[in-house]
């Protein structure tokens, strides 16, 4: 007898069906590599905030998780969709707005100068590419400049070339596609949303620390915050290139605690991770943001999505964290919106608003 597992090529257009069982299960069917826990620490828990129509929001909106953390404690926590507290949901590419923490603590290890390096130093295969003289800030901030296409419902797109590559597990595949990506704009001038330029960036960081990337972050975040759970990343290829831009896999309470780690600025127990300031680097705006985007967000800054008074770390079908600094406030949403052709396309906006109304309202009432 043999299980019957989701086809993992067609991870970016799954039937809602299946979007639940299989974000529960990326490790099961990419290769990827484990975010080891240390000593797990407790979480203190305040007083639950009362909030009007949260059981509507998740049923409406399909959401597997919710959890809302205020001054270092707990406020709401609720779990969908079957997910459990232990379980691990993917982070789609939220993960993006954490491979730009671990570039901060790279920094700060002084095993990466300055934002201002090529990537080329740590990725010397890409020389005589479009990513010739494309530096760290570059591909932190999706300025490239390098021609990608990012549809998700589109089984020719790049996004979904990547995707396929991850899922045959082919050594060395995601860089050759990046390699043979035409130069569209001069690096540094233009914003276009490029999985690939994260899948880069954490791939240098990887070469500048010199080691994989799911060991640096259970070194200098993980097993300091005191998650309570084994994260992963999923790879490029067994024993592969960890994938720094999407599908990492984590329990909704060490979502958090990331989150935490943010509002913390990058310090944990007295101890500093990343730079000081770097937070505030990350956070300053790079490049306005056009439509169609996610509601609430006007600009892009190292991995992060900015709005007035937001950090917003945002992923493919429902996964968000949304970063409120000047209120030590952050909310954590999991889900599995549901996707083209399976939903009209201006759905998945109509689900985005929801969450954002929903941190608004935290916000007015924490």
């Amino acid at each position: 007898m043999r299980e019957h597992l989701p086809e993992a090529g067609k991870f970016l257009y799954w039937p809602p069906t299946i979007q639940a069982w299989g974000y529960r299960i990326v490790d099961r069917l990419f290769a990827h590599r484990v975010i080891r826990r240390g000593t797990p620490k407790p979480w203190a828990r305040g007083t639950e905030l009362t909030l009007r129509g949260v059981d509507a929001l998740i049923e409406e909106n399909f959401l597997a998780g919710l959890l809302v953390i205020q001054d270092g404690r707990i406020r709401l926590e609720r779990y969908g969709l079957g997910l459990r507290e232990h379980d691990r949901w993917s982070t789609m590419s939220t993960i993006k707005s954490q491979t730009a923490l671990l570039v901060g603590a790279a920094i700060r290890d002084g095993a990466i100068g300055s934002v201002d390096q090529p990537i080329t130093t740590w990725l010397p295969e890409l020389r005589g590419t479009a990513y010739d003289g494309v530096t760290v800030e570059n591909v932190m901030s999706m300025a490239s400049g390098t021609a990608w296409t990012e549809v998700y419902s589109d089984p020719d797109s790049d996004v979904n070339r990547y995707s396929r590559s991850l899922a045959a597990k082919t050594p060395g595949g995601v860089l050759r596609i990046m390699a043979a990506l035409p130069r569209q704009d001069p690096p540094g001038t233009v914003f276009r949303y490029n999985s690939g330029d994260t899948f880069l960036l954490g791939a240098c960081v990887t070469r500048a620390v010199g080691m994989p990337l799911a060991e640096y972050m259970a070194r200098r975040i993980w097993q300091p915050m005191g998650m309570e759970f084994d994260g992963f990343y999923t790879l490029e290829s067994e024993g592969g290139q960890e994938i720094g831009g999407s599908r990492a896999g984590m329990a909704l309470r060490d979502f958090g605690r990331l989150a935490q780690f943010v509002l913390d600025d990058g310090v944990i127990d007295g101890s500093r991770v990343l730079p000081e300031g770097w937070i505030d680097q990350v956070a300053t705006p790079r490049f306005p943001v056009n439509t169609p985007r996610p509601p609430a967000i006007t600009h892009y800054g190292y991995s992060w999505w900015l709005g007035d008074g937001l950090m917003s770390a945002i992923g493919f079908a429902g996964q968000r964290i949304d970063v409120l600094r000047a209120e030590r406030i952050a909310v954590v949403t999991l889900g599995a919106f549901p996707q083209p052709p399976y939903a009209p396309a201006e759905q998945d906006g109509r689900h985005r608003q929801a969450i954002v109304d929903f941190v608004e309202s935290v916000r007015r009432a924490a």
